[in-house]
């Protein structure tokens, strides 16, 4: 199957998919409105997705899984309260509570934002997201199958992107973390120098002098609870209605031109809680582990479609941490060079976050994630700037096109 083949029209067809994904991502913009993980928001704006997706498929579910979403986020004031107490009991001489303090304080960030680990779940209120998945079976046997995925929820607004930008959000996690550091290697020095005997606070001495250096983290810690903001959801229109446009998009353009496929099976998941910590993707691996092992099963993961000139496939992600399928990020870029659509090969850095694909991939998932920014952080990123005015058509237009390529070469056995 050739997409420029069998769409009658093509350049109309693609323009007409862009302009559906952008009436969407503005319906439930405005309807529904922001749309916090875990909450009902968030699963009306799943309602109305599915619903597109139903007379476009052959089976279309909502499943729900258990999600704690304070969790991911709520180590920052955790931490930043933690910090600020090891710092005053240290003045007091009671290096061994400011060493704990400082290493919980590494710790949870480290676990819960650089490895999006659930390790302080169970100490936040628990509530219930969804997933939601779609399915087009083709004519005959199924012989490999093709998920899309995208998140609908909305992220709480990160007040220091906003004011600051990018530079100024990472930079001020950077500080935050190097003090940490600082006061967990001298709580560590003070307790070899002089063992758990209480020491007075003396700024004459070295670590007394190097105490008071310490104290020029202390603004920084405090501005830990500026980080986020949990009392303010962003519209979320790139991120993650865009994502989620791409693959239901691709399922509506295939029903409406009539385009059935012999033995390739399409899908569509979309992910629950994404902004909760990858929560709704790792659920879903939990629920459907070894289901797709019978064919290959490739899975692309789209996350903030904005910028055609940020558009990108992630070879790693996580945080740099997790390697993506080779094959399923080989299939985009060679997709978008059959089509001369300009696509860069990349990776979301240390400080980057993750895509779904990171949770797919580590279930053992063949997947990858596709992104349309700049990993640096635009000032939309997680701030009210992210609206359904604030989208980029061609951005949207690009990495469709791409995707529909890759399909019909997938089809056609790529990378199997």
């Amino acid at each position: 199957m050739k997409a420029q083949d069998s769409v009658k029209n093509y350049p109309s067809a693609l323009r007409e998919m862009t302009n559906f994904s952008v009436r969407g991502i503005k319906k439930i913009c405005k309807d529904v409105g922001p749309r916090p993980a875990g909450s009902e928001q968030e699963h009306e704006a799943q309602k109305l997705m599915a619903a597109e997706l139903d007379g476009a498929c052959d089976k279309v579910e909502i499943e729900p899984f258990d999600v704690h979403p304070g969790a991911f986020l709520g180590w920052i004031l955790t931490d930043g309260i933690m910090m600020i107490a090891a710092i005053v009991l240290f003045f007091f001489g009671m290096s061994v509570i400011s060493l704990v303090l400082s290493a919980l304080s590494l710790i949870f960030a480290i676990v819960e934002f650089l490895l999006y680990k659930k390790m302080l779940d169970p100490f936040f209120p628990k509530k219930t997201s969804h997933n939601v998945i779609a399915v087009r079976k083709p004519k005959g046997e199924v012989k490999r199958r093709i998920f899309f995925n995208g998140h609908p929820d909305a992220a709480w607004e990160w007040p220091v992107n906003y004011k600051l930008g990018g530079v100024g959000f990472e930079a001020h996690a950077v500080i935050c973390g190097i003090g940490a550091v600082y006061y967990l290697v001298l709580s560590i020095m003070l307790i070899a120098k002089n063992g758990l005997e209480y020491v007075p606070f003396d700024a004459d001495e070295t670590l007394g002098l190097l105490r008071l250096i310490g104290l020029v983290f202390v603004p920084f810690l405090i501005g830990l609870y500026w980080m986020w903001n949990e009392n303010r959801i962003v519209d979320g229109a790139n991120d993650n209605l865009s994502g989620c446009y791409m693959g239901i998009a691709i399922l509506k353009a295939l029903k409406e031109e009539g385009i059935e496929f012999e033995n390739t099976e399409v899908g569509v998941i979309l992910t629950g809680s994404e902004e909760a910590g990858l929560r709704g993707a790792k659920a879903w691996c939990a629920a459907h582990k070894g289901e797709f092992d019978d064919v290959p099963t490739f899975i692309f993961s789209y996350d903030t479609i904005h910028d055609p000139k940020y558009l990108m496939t992630n070879y790693r992600d996580l945080n740099g941490t997790v390697k993506a399928d080779k094959d399923v990020s080989d299939l985009f870029m060679e997709a978008a060079k059959e089509l001369d659509i300009s696509c860069k090969k990349g990776w979301v850095p240390p400080l980057g976050g993750a895509t779904d694909s990171a949770a797919f991939a580590q279930a053992g998932f063949r997947a990858t994630g596709v992104t349309g920014l700049n990993h640096k952080l635009e000032d939309y990123y997680h701030t009210r700037r992210d609206t359904y005015d604030n989208m980029n058509e061609q951005g949207l237009a690009d990495c469709f096109a791409i995707s529909v390529k890759a399909l019909e070469m997938f089809d056609n056995g790529a990378k199997q």
